[in-house]
């Protein structure tokens, strides 16, 4: 009898040992305090996502003092820390408030076709720039004018201790170390495959936009790619420089 009972209490707090905190709470619009559905929400420290259901509602893993990212197309993105106070009583109201988006002139320039092959195939432009798939998307994308490989990518950054991709990875290596987490994580990797504005990423690695853009471009990515992939993409660009990178530097 005493040893089933004893049996009890370590499989007991063995499955408190395992057990993760949760939070939950409802997004709304600040406005009017209408619940928003499929807002982004991430939580930065331990990398895992989730979004809202049809009434605002979210759950996702969390502890005291992780922070919260939320992020949804037209509202301003927040991020929100988790207290000791929201584990205990839950059901937060999380209020996000829209931003006014004026939509930009766009001038599209068509190409007069002749008729003539020889002619219309000098008048339609012409991309060199190779493609390249990624692993779980039927799509490819543009990687650079020429074809990427890891001596070329990242080999100035071994001779110029001032290189951008060794200021932004070398100083950086615990946020570089979410690369992988997020690839892993098949919440996070459905999130950016649905968003474009890089804000997730920024928060989640703790860089500037104009940084991506330069490590993409060390990294022989084309402008093209850099204009039309999603983040899913640009992480997935990204996380192979760096692992480039880290062979190099040893």
């Amino acid at each position: 009898m005493k040893k089933n009972f004893l049996l009890l209490i370590l499989l007991f707090f063995g499955y408190c040992g395992f057990a993760q905190d949760m939070v939950n709470g409802v997004v709304m619009n600040a406005a009017d305090d209408r619940p928003i559905e499929r807002v982004h929400i991430v939580n930065l420290n331990q990398v895992k996502g989730t979004i809202t259901n049809e009434e605002g509602e979210f759950e996702l893993q969390a502890t005291v003092n992780d922070t919260l990212y939320f992020s949804y197309l037209g509202f301003r993105s927040i991020k929100v820390r988790v207290t000791n106070d929201w584990l205990k009583y839950g059901n937060v109201k999380v209020k996000m408030t829209e931003l006014g988006i004026a939509l930009e002139e766009v001038v599209l320039s068509p190409v007069t076709l002749t008729g003539y092959l020889e002619i219309d195939a000098k008048n339609i432009p012409i991309y060199e720039n190779y493609r390249y798939s990624i692993s779980g998307l039927n799509t490819g994308y543009e990687g650079g004018d020429n074809s990427p490989n890891a001596v070329t990518r990242v080999l100035g950054s071994i001779f110029n201790p001032a290189d951008v991709l060794h200021n932004i990875f070398g100083k950086r290596p615990k946020q570089m170390l979410k690369l992988r987490q997020m690839k892993e994580e098949d919440e996070i990797r459905k999130l950016l495959q649905n968003k474009y504005d890089r804000e997730t990423l920024t928060a989640i690695l703790q860089v500037e936009k104009s940084e991506i853009n330069e490590i993409l471009l060390r990294c022989n990515y084309s402008k093209d790619f850099m204009k039309t992939a999603n983040d899913l993409q640009i992480l997935d660009a990204i996380s192979g420089c760096y692992e480039e990178f880290k062979v190099l530097q040893r």
